[in-house]
């Protein structure tokens, strides 16, 4: 059966410890949406913490939600106002809608920050944000980044990710020739090894408290890599810029007390919400630069382009690929990081 033909199934969240496959009915896009057969979708932090808890962070389900939004596939019917790729092209997807409602102000150029902003796969806000872990969705137009020929769409389902990575690498101003430390060597991580590699880093170095995440970040570029326990190791790496993705309390400590004096610290890994304990006088008396990092803008026009030219290497972090019939066990695999690092769900493939 071709694409069109196959049962619309898809990844719906209905609450904790409660992921099902279903068919959906099949999608009516509007005038400036294009409706795109979805080949890969990466499993993420927030859908894992959707499965698990019924909630990522503050955004709590309160309604069945499909979730999935790292994804890539091919235009099946263009957007019928004449706007977006053309039908047949191989797209990834930009899955943030920036809003400005008034509530607060935000940089112009940092749509990223708009208060009301929606992101595919979130229920940060009522109705939910559906996601893309379909296999037919029907996507703005505006979304849509057309994938060159010779960017194959197993590696292309990076892309996300990827922009997330570059965005936060970005925040800490220009790397080359500097020693750059990444705590937690997860996908993420792994993937800030990647592009702090590709921007001119004169060495990488990860942590992480598992063996395959330390083995995959030496595959994307990283020199060495410490067991994230030995505190004495990482204190001694005196690194001129920290990417903390773990977010997590111990990753942070580790980022402050790895970093140089006068250094800076990019917190790229989402912590939990409320109260955080942060070395707060250690990043005082050493002059740190702490800075946040948040999704990303258009970064992820230039992941595209490194990837298509060679210069970001990021194949080693995408360790499973599992069909859609096959959802569960995937999502139960993604959460063990000992044992996988990116996970990819095939929406074409039933079994």
């Amino acid at each position: 059966m071709t694409a069109a033909q196959q049962p619309n199934l898809a990844i719906v969240a209905h609450g904790e410890d409660d992921v099902r496959i279903e068919e959906l009915a099949e999608p009516a896009p509007a005038p400036d949406e294009a409706v795109v057969a979805v080949r890969f979708g990466g499993v993420c932090g927030s859908d894992l913490h959707y499965w698990r808890h019924g909630a990522a962070g503050e955004s709590i389900l309160r309604e069945p939600m499909v979730l999935g939004h790292e994804v890539v596939g091919e235009v099946l019917h263009a957007a019928a106002d004449g706007s977006g790729p053309a039908a047949g092209t191989r797209v990834a997807v930009h899955p943030a809608t920036p809003i400005d409602d008034g509530s607060a102000p935000f940089p112009a150029d940092s749509p990223n920050l708009s208060p009301a902003g929606t992101y595919l796969g979130s229920a940060a806000r009522m109705p939910h944000t559906a996601g893309a872990f379909a296999r037919r969705v029907a996507l703005p137009s505006r979304m849509l980044r057309a994938l060159p020929d010779g960017l194959d769409l197993r590696t292309a389902a990076l892309v996300e990710p990827a922009a997330v990575a570059w965005h936060g690498v970005g925040r800490a101003g220009d790397v080359v020739g500097r020693r750059v430390l990444v705590v937690g060597a997860g996908p993420i991580g792994a993937l800030a090894v990647a592009v702090a590699v590709h921007h001119g880093a004169a060495e990488v170095i990860a942590t992480d408290l598992h063996d395959l995440p330390r083995e995959i970040a030496a595959k994307v570029g990283a020199a060495r890599t410490i067991d994230a326990r030995d505190e004495a190791a990482i204190a001694a790496v005196h690194a001129d810029v920290v990417i903390e993705s773990s977010g997590t309390v111990p990753g942070l400590a580790s980022a402050i007390r790895g970093a140089a004096r006068g250094g800076t610290v990019v917190m790229l890994g989402l912590q939990r919400s409320g109260e955080v304990p942060v070395l707060a006088s250690l990043a005082i008396t050493r002059e740190l630069t702490l800075v946040g990092s948040f999704r990303f803008n258009d970064e992820i026009d230039d992941v595209i382009a490194a990837l298509v030219d060679g210069s970001l290497a990021v194949d080693p972090v995408i360790t499973h690929v599992a069909p859609v019939a096959d959802a569960l066990e995937a999502f139960a695999t993604a959460g063990d990081a000992s044992a996988s690092s990116k996970v990819l769900i095939d929406l074409q493939e039933a079994s």
